[in-house]
Parts: structure tokens; sequence; C-alpha cells
């Protein structure tokens, strides 16, 4: 079975970085796709990036690119969200998911797998 474990949530003042972290196993294939999302108090979860596992290409959210990175590790049973120039509207709690397919989306309906999240909070 998929289990996805994120860490690295945490307080950040607006500007600062953070590191998220999503732990990552039990795929039967190759081929797939682990994408970052956020959900802030009251509002619906919005995709952030997404990463294949194949070429390890990464694709953004607008309200994040230029800031964020997503990567995964060389054993590919990690993968990371660099987040810098942290905004306070940044502020939610963040979720890995993932899915096997071939293409990287950001839909939250597309994806099959799920962590239990982590929260960031960024101070102004």
């Amino acid at each position: 079975e998929v289990q996805l474990v994120e860490s690295g949530g945490n307080l950040a003042q607006a500007g600062g970085s953070l590191r998220l972290s999503c732990e990552v196993s039990g795929f039967t294939s190759d081929d797939y796709a682990i994408g970052w999302f956020r959900q802030a108090s009251g509002k619906e979860r919005e995709g952030v990036s997404c990463i294949m596992s194949s070429d390890g290409s990464a694709y953004y959210a607008d309200s994040v690119k230029g800031r964020f990175t997503t990567s995964s590790g060389n054993a590919k049973n990690t993968v990371y969200l660099q987040m810098n120039s942290l905004r306070p509207e940044d502020t939610a709690v963040y979720y890995c998911a993932a899915a096997y397919r071939s293409f990287c989306s950001i839909l939250p309906g597309g994806m099959d797998y799920w962590g239990k999240g982590t929260l960031v909070t960024v101070s102004s």
C-alpha cells in the first residue's frame, strides 16, 4: 500500500524559508506523480506542485512559481518542497499526495493517496 508521511512544517517569518519532506513508500510501479497541496483554514484545497518519478520533471502553480521548488532524493523515497520568500498567504496545512500516472497534475481530485499533512504558519 502506498504511504506518504509529511514533515517539516513550522512557524516562519515572512520572507523566510522552510523545507517540507514527504517520505513515500509502497509503490509497485516506477511511473507515478507526487503532488504537494495545501489547504488554508476556511478555503478549498489547492495544488502547489507536482513531480514525476520517471524523470523528475516538475510543475508549479502560478502562486508559488519562482519561490517554491520540488525535488526528489537520490533514492526517490523522499520528495521535498523547498519554500522560499514565504508570505503570510502561504499559511496552510500542506499535504503530499500520489497517483499512478505518466503526467503531472495539481488537481486534488486526481490523486489517489494522501498523507496526513503538516502545518506551515507564516507570520507577517
